[in-house]
């Protein structure tokens, strides 16, 4: 029984990181961190400054999710290229990561 327990405690913690780490693989996998890095600016925005541009907007969420996905061109010289292959739902957990940064 104790180690049926201990078991379900290790599986819970790992689950725990795995969801911690779940935007930076989307992050990564989708080729976001090209441009863009969470605290300083690359050839896209820093992540930490978009969610400081868009704190309290309570549309946010839903453009940031599709500007992922259709693109976008903000301040910069360069447009950011539409990423169809990113699905709504893994946009939208790389959109609350985002969201979630603070300086």
């Amino acid at each position: 029984m104790m180690v049926a327990l201990l078991a379900l405690a290790a599986l819970g913690s790992v689950a725990r990181v795995s969801a911690a780490e779940a935007p930076r693989a989307l992050f990564e996998r989708y080729k976001c961190y090209v441009c863009h890095a969470d605290h300083e600016a690359r050839t896209g925005p820093a992540y930490v400054d978009v969610a400081a541009k868009y704190r309290g907007d309570p549309q946010a969420r839903a453009m940031l999710v599709a500007e992922i996905r259709k693109g976008a061109h903000g301040g910069g010289p360069w447009p950011m290229p539409p990423h169809p292959e990113v699905s709504a739902a893994d946009a939208g957990t790389m959109v609350r990561y985002i969201l979630s940064l603070t300086k």
